[in-house]
């Protein structure tokens, strides 16, 4: 607990919710998401292409391919080593402590009712509510499946080096799938989570900061979240 910030009726206390690393990870991800669709979309359809040309001068498909490539490893670095905070930061013990609450029926009534605008939100334990738990656990398993098919992908594509190490690791999702087109469309879905996800998530961040205004949405960036302490 740190400082006590006087509202007049309520005191609040501030305390730390998010690291520094979690923040940071946090918008490091997100540029890579907004990066992969864009890229991935064009990879897809590529409606920037110049006329076709048989003079080796017209490189935007490969710069954004590059792109892509780069901002998937960085993504899966950052959501490896998120798990790791996850289980082992201290500073992520906010975290950690929203978990046992999923076994909480009355929590998660309160919690739907609350988005219904039927009800008060429930006094949350951590960092999270039911729904957003299962909701960023839900996003984490996307992640993981669109990394493995990503990086099937590309070991397809790159023989050689890494591409050569890769391919031999994940020739199975290839035969799992049925075929690398197969991969190819079971990618391009998952992708399709994300671009669901993205506004369906701002929404109901910015959402729940202005209806229960203590620090939701800004604590991702200062890492400070208020709670009510005491009548004054």
């Amino acid at each position: 607990m740190r400082d006590a910030i006087d509202s007049g009726l309520q005191e609040f206390k501030a305390h730390t919710e998010f690291s520094g690393l979690t923040r940071l990870f946090h918008w490091l991800r997100a540029l890579s998401i907004f990066v992969l669709i864009f890229t991935g979309t064009y990879i897809a359809m590529p409606f920037l292409q110049s006329t076709p040309s048989t003079e080796p001068t017209i490189f935007t498909q490969a710069y954004i391919r590059s792109a892509h490539i780069i901002f998937g490893f960085v993504l899966i670095a950052i959501s490896c080593f998120r798990v790791y905070l996850f289980f082992f930061d201290k500073g992520s013990k906010e975290e950690r402590a929203s978990f046992p609450q999923i076994k909480q029926p009355k929590v998660w009534i309160k919690t739907v009712l609350s988005y219904m605008l039927v009800g008060k939100h429930p006094h949350i334990d951590g960092a999270y509510n039911p729904l957003q738990f299962v909701t960023y656990f839900t996003l984490a398993i996307l992640v993981l499946l669109i990394s493995i098919t990503g990086v099937a992908l590309y070991a397809n594509v790159y023989h050689s080096g890494l591409g050569g190490v890769l391919g031999v690791c994940f020739k199975w999702v290839e035969v799992v799938c049925g075929g690398l087109a197969n991969v190819r469309v079971i990618h391009h879905i998952l992708t399709w989570g994300f671009v669901i996800f993205i506004p369906v998530h701002i929404y109901m961040a910015v959402w729940n900061a202005i209806k229960y205004p203590n620090g939701g949405v800004d604590s991702i960036v200062s890492g400070i979240r208020y709670t009510k302490d005491l009548k004054v």
